[in-house]
Parts: C-alpha cells; sequence; structure tokens
C-alpha cells in the first residue's frame, strides 16, 4: 500500500470503530485510543505489508481501486508529510521547553480526520461512510482563535521574514510550506465535491497558524528572525 500514514491509520481506525470495542483516554488529552481485551487485540493485529499495491494500485475507503498516483493519494500523502513535518517541528519544541505541543498533537490528530475525509469521496461514498469520517466542526475557528491569541504576544511584522528563528522556528516554517502544497492538492478535490470545503478551510487556516507559531517559537527562544533584504547586483 503507498500509505502507512494518514490514509492506513485513517483506514485501520475506520475497521476498529465499526467493531464493539471500548474506548480509553491517552495520557495525552487530545488523542484516544482503542483497545479491546488481549486475546480480541491478538485477532485484530494488522500486517505492515498487504502485497496488495504492487501493482501501483490502493484502495479508498470506499473500496474503489485507484492508481497511486491519483489526486486523492497525491493529497493523502502530503498531509501524511504535512503531520511528519509538525511531529518533527514538536520534537524541537518540547526540547526547547515550549507549552504549545498539545496544540500540536491535537492538530496531528485533526490531520489524521482530514486523511479520513480525503480517502472518502463524498460524491460516491455510502451515507455511513460519510458520517463516520466527517471532519469534525468548530476546528477552523479553534485556530482562529490560536492565531489571535499568539498574535497579540507578537511585535508588529513590518518586513518580510525568512524562515529562521532558531530550529522550532525554521522546521514551523517548513511545516508551513508543506501546508500550503497539501491545500494545493485540496482545491481540486473540494471543487470537485469530493471533499469537505470544511477541510479545505482547516487546511488553509493552519498554514497561518503555523507561521503565527513559527513567529512565536523565535521570539520566546529569544532568536533572530532573518529579514528579506533585496539582493543587489555585483554590478552596482
Amino acid at each position: 500500500m503507498l500509505f502507512r500514514g494518514v490514509f492506513e491509520r485513517s483506514m485501520i481506525l475506520a475497521r476498529l470503530l465499526s467493531q464493539s470495542i471500548r474506548v480509553e483516554r491517552m495520557c495525552s488529552p487530545v488523542c484516544m485510543r482503542y483497545y479491546s481485551s488481549k486475546e480480541e487485540e491478538k485477532k485484530k493485529q494488522f500486517k505492515i505489508y498487504t502485497r496488495t499495491g504492487d501493482k501501483g494500485r490502493s484502495s479508498l475507503f470506499t473500496g474503489e481501486r485507484r492508481s497511486k498516483n491519483d489526486a486523492i493519494f497525491e493529497a493523502l500523502g502530503t498531509t501524511d508529510e504535512l503531520s511528519c513535518a509538525i511531529g518533527l517541528a514538536g520534537e524541537f519544541g518540547n526540547d526547547a521547553g515550549h507549552k504549545f505541543m498539545d496544540k500540536l498533537e491535537k492538530i496531528q490528530c485533526l490531520l489524521q480526520d482530514v486523511g479520513s475525509n480525503i480517502a472518502t469521496p463524498r460524491t460516491k461514498a455510502q451515507d455511513s461512510k460519510l458520517a463516520r469520517t466527517e471532519f469534525p466542526s468548530g476546528t477552523v475557528a479553534e485556530l482562529e482563535r490560536w492565531i489571535d491569541e499568539y498574535t497579540e504576544q507578537l511585535p508588529p511584522l513590518t518586513n518580510f521574514i525568512l524562515p529562521s528563528g532558531g530550529k522550532t522556528s525554521a522546521f514551523l516554517h517548513m511545516a508551513r510550506a508543506i501546508c500550503r502544497r497539501a491545500e494545493r492538492r485540496l482545491v481540486p478535490l473540494v471543487n470537485s465535491g469530493d471533499t469537505d470545503p470544511e477541510v479545505g478551510k482547516y487546511v488553509n487556516r493552519l498554514s497561518d497558524f503555523l507561521f503565527t507559531l513559527a513567529r512565536y517559537a523565535a521570539m520566546t527562544e529569544n532568536k533572530e528572525e532573518k529579514i528579506y533584504r533585496r539582493v543587489k547586483g555585483q554590478d552596482s
């Protein structure tokens, strides 16, 4: 299979949800894990390899098989890449003692939901599967609140800044750039009606949040943000 990330985990989650298993909170308040008794758990082990994608095709949550270079898989792969970049930025942020780690973890969980929604084309999926992969409401407004909270603490932006400001900030900028690419991959899917418009809005707003958070990380670490300066020609 092409994805051992967003899509594959979304498929596993959907399968587990379809079975009567219990739910308990993880140590983290933002993610949940699904489990069963030890005996049941053994029966539900999923192999990492399936061999079903060896010929360049993979399955959507609807059961439809498409080429791995389909627009949906491009969007899924980029979303997975985005989650990885956020995870890496989060590790640097944790080392630096930042307090926004819970927000990044929640975003990664929501990117799993983004993947589930993408993998279930709205134009073809059954109502039961659409309901199971519906994107949570209120997530865009939450990002906007976070952006406003951090922006109030930042100095005014008077120049174009370059990705910089320490490791945490630089990797958040990298995540922001990947987020923009994920948004570009989503636009045709939203326009065709295959993906929930709220997913597109969320990813759009997420890039703004990552930009703001990168600036905040640089400020709290007392790292200098490099600014854009026009480079003069050698003959000038």
